[in-house]
């Protein structure tokens, strides 16, 4: 938790013990560069990405290296919540729904219209579209919609139960995150709650690529706490088999 990735030392540590990745890792600097040089700002630049990742393999796109694996991310994600009291009658908004690897379970279990799923990417959309065919979703009517940023313009005041938002910040610079809880208030309503992961340092905080960025815990609790929202670090989250952290958003209380 207390490593720069972004570091030198980090970084030839890790290819000396892992010389079958620097190949890769090559590989994806020189992408990266490429689209940092062609695109304005974060947004578009993680859009490049998501479509390129998309067209090699869209289960790989949102971090499952094998279909095994996307389907327990899902359900680990969908089981989570629904211990935390989601229930059918829920609407829930999930924020970078990506192909629907714990969305489908979302859809299914929620009543008829009342999943929202938005991207930045449409490449990963329409993977999405694909998943709803092959799991038989179509009648269940989820709303899913490509967006340029967090601000949630398009969506109605406190019309949310449940928003979600795994391996978003993890990919998402501070202005990002910050412009999101910015507006999340708004589309939550009363006693709703917002779930989301990120990668938690307890040291520097960096970035690698600007792929990947690591955050300190307290760092993202002051953030929401400006924008009038409370945010409690999910302890129980972190005793299960994945590598990011989690934690609730609520809105504070009127004065």
């Amino acid at each position: 938790m207390n490593r720069s990735r972004s570091s030198l030392v980090h970084q030839a540590t890790y290819a000396f013990r892992h010389p079958h990745k620097i190949a890769p890792h090559l590989r994806r600097l020189a992408r990266d560069t490429w689209f940092r040089l062609r695109t304005r700002d974060h947004v578009s630049y993680y859009r490049a990405v998501m479509k390129s990742d998309t067209a090699r393999d869209p289960e790989g796109a949102v971090g499952s290296h094998t279909h095994k694996r996307w389907l327990a991310l899902g359900r680990m994600q969908f089981d989570y919540l629904v211990e935390h009291g989601l229930k059918p009658d829920c609407r829930m908004l999930e924020i970078g729904c990506g192909n629907l690897r714990a969305g489908r379970l979302f859809i299914d279990y929620l009543h008829t219209g009342n999943y929202y799923g938005i991207d930045i990417s449409p490449d990963i959309l329409m993977a999405a579209q694909d998943t709803l065919v092959t799991h038989g979703l179509r009648d269940k009517l989820p709303h899913l919609t490509p967006v340029r940023d967090l601000r949630f313009a398009f969506l109605p005041d406190r019309h949310f139960d449940v928003i979600h938002a795994h391996s978003v910040f993890s990919h998402s610079p501070l202005e990002v995150i910050d412009e999101c809880f910015a507006h999340v208030g708004r589309v939550m309503k009363p006693g709703a709650w917002f779930d989301f992961t990120f990668d938690r340092t307890e040291g520097k905080e960096h970035h690698v690529l600007r792929e990947d960025f690591y955050y300190r815990t307290e760092t993202l609790v002051a953030l929401a706490a400006r924008h009038g929202l409370n945010a409690v670090f999910m302890e129980d989250w972190e005793r299960l088999p994945h590598k990011q952290s989690k934690i609730r958003i609520t809105r504070a209380a009127p004065a």
